[in-house]
């Protein structure tokens, strides 16, 4: 993939994410990640790095992976190609949405883009989930015993009860619980 190609794909990247940084994972995944430019360990990882880091989540990916694949000058134009749709549409939208807002079509238009953007926010979500918490196996699953406890990543598992139980029992910062899951990673596995 050329530069301009990096540019291109992240543009495609941010004028298609409706609902923000997460649905971009889909997409990024779709063209990143299937196209064979990173594997889907390195996506995962740089998801996890993207989430702990200030910023938008869709922002802070293509800076990471443009600079992956081509330094510096890479993650500036993967940056721009995401931020430019936006930038556009904005623009463009702030201007209408005024004159249109209670115009029935756009209410209806609004009303739909609600459910689907939430549809493609939960895709990224059960995707980190299947990849962070379970075994999946490469050949065919058979029902036993042995096979059910050997399906999940127990330690990873039990980190996500608790520290879902610690961030909402005792209104922990989110920052916190990200730190404390970095310092599991490093001690425990």
């Amino acid at each position: 993939m050329s530069i301009f190609m990096l540019f291109c794909t992240f543009f495609y990247i941010g004028l298609f994410t409706i609902g923000g940084g997460v649905v971009a994972l889909t997409l990024m995944q779709q063209t990143i990640v299937d196209k064979g430019l990173i594997d889907s360990q390195t996506f995962y990882n740089m998801v996890a790095i993207s989430e702990s880091t200030p910023g938008p989540l869709g922002i802070n990916m293509a800076t990471y992976i443009g600079y992956n694949l081509y330094g510096v000058p890479g993650g500036i134009i993967a940056t721009a190609g995401e931020v430019l749709p936006s930038l556009i549409c904005i623009i463009i939208i702030a201007g209408f949405l005024k004159k249109f807002s209670d115009n029935i079509y756009v209410k209806g238009v609004l009303a739909f883009l609600r459910p689907v953007s939430t549809g493609l926010v939960l895709l990224p979500f059960l995707q980190i989930f299947v990849f962070a918490l379970l075994n999946l196996p490469d050949s065919s699953f058979n029902f036993s015993v042995q096979s059910l406890i050997n399906l999940f990543k127990w330690t990873n598992l039990a980190a996500y009860f608790v520290f879902v139980f610690v961030f909402f029992k005792f209104k922990l910062h989110p920052i916190f619980v990200i730190l404390a899951g970095a310092l599991f990673g490093i001690l425990f596995l």
